[in-house]
């Protein structure tokens, strides 16, 4: 099976299981597991942020972010293609009683003028402007990254307003390994980030959140609350030490295999057009008259697994779980189905 649905499909390799088996665990929720207090502190360190947390899920630390900035009543700024709004089952009204300004920009990006715009007035009538939400790269847009000086713009408009801003990174070392941004730039751009291990990473389970020691204070709290304590954590906290050490750079096959995937596509008679692809995310919009679930139907009779992104859109995902022996049977498949 070739299975393009999402970097999410991964399973540890053999080197990373052995770091799982031989990790040292104690009880996270008491503080005492060494093996997820050495992930936190290595993450935070090399972002530059004074502390982290070991979460569950990308969701989680996006979700406890939103509550600790905000309060009930408030307003999250973010994209009409954010995965805080899209993807996250409402939380942001379920778990922080907020409302969401949605922004209309490019692909998922969007511009510090378009959140100056967006700020409520001090007026009772009206939610108060709290929180900017950027995710690098978006998803919805196929994997596109955002520029370091569009970033430092919205930065400097939410220093002026007094509004925070969080970096939903779920994947954001794809970015990294784009040349958008370092983590020492996120460091200092964002109040917030969240990144997620389970992804391109390559980890079984994990993200983390980053940011001031009394911000990650206040999240463990909000973890806890949301049911996100885990125990013996350690042996999940391992293959996110070393996906950290280890798979990073190699990120830059799985784009080179989505270009391969692009160029592919862009040839068949079935594809219309693609998105941009930057990183790890091919999506592909459909010619007319070709319906997405016959394509589907037909890519998985071939054993080809990919996913619907839209009316009239397909999603393939490259990750350390597609060799370059699948790219050449993937691009074979996709000449053959009409």
């Amino acid at each position: 099976m070739i299975d393009f649905r999402s970097d999410t499909v991964t399973k540890p390799t053999e080197p990373m299981l052995k770091a799982i088996m031989t990790a040292e665990v104690g009880d996270d929720v008491f503080s005492d597991d060494p093996t997820v207090n050495r992930l936190e502190a290595y993450a935070a360190e090399r972002f530059g942020k004074e502390a982290a947390l070991f979460c569950p899920s990308g969701t989680m630390t996006n979700q406890i972010a939103i509550r600790v900035h905000t309060r009930p009543g408030d307003e999250v700024i973010c994209d009409q293609l954010a995965h805080i709004y899209n993807y996250e089952g409402g939380g942001i009204a379920a778990n922080s009683g907020c409302s969401v300004r949605l922004l209309q920009g490019d692909a998922g990006r969007f511009t510090a003028d378009m959140v100056k715009q967006a700020i409520q007035a001090d007026d009772p009538h009206y939610p108060h402007s709290r929180l900017v939400s950027v995710e690098n790269t978006s998803n919805k847009g196929g994997g596109v990254t955002w520029k370091k000086s569009a970033i430092d713009a919205i930065r400097k408009v939410c220093d002026q307003h007094n509004l925070a801003l969080h970096l939903d990174g779920a994947r954001f070392y794809n970015a990294l390994i784009a040349g958008s941004q370092s983590e020492e730039e996120a460091g200092k751009s964002f109040d917030s980030i969240s990144i997620c291990l389970s992804k391109g990473l390559g980890c079984p389970v994990g993200s983390l959140l980053l940011g001031s020691k009394d911000f990650i204070h206040q999240a463990r709290r909000v973890r806890k609350l949301m049911g996100g304590g885990m125990r013996q954590a350690g042996y999940l906290a391992a293959a996110g030490i070393y996906a950290l050490d280890q798979h990073i750079d190699r990120l830059a096959v799985d784009h080179q295999h989505a270009q391969r995937l692009a160029e592919s596509l862009s040839d068949v008679l079935w594809v219309k057009g693609l998105l941009n692809v930057e990183t790890n995310i091919v999506v592909a919009e459909l010619a007319e008259g070709h319906e997405q679930s016959k394509i589907l139907e037909d890519l998985a009779k071939h054993r080809v697994l990919a996913v619907g992104f839209g009316p009239g859109r397909i999603r393939f995902v490259t990750h350390l779980g597609i060799s370059e022996k699948m790219i050449d049977k993937a691009i074979s498949i996709f000449h053959q189905i009409a």
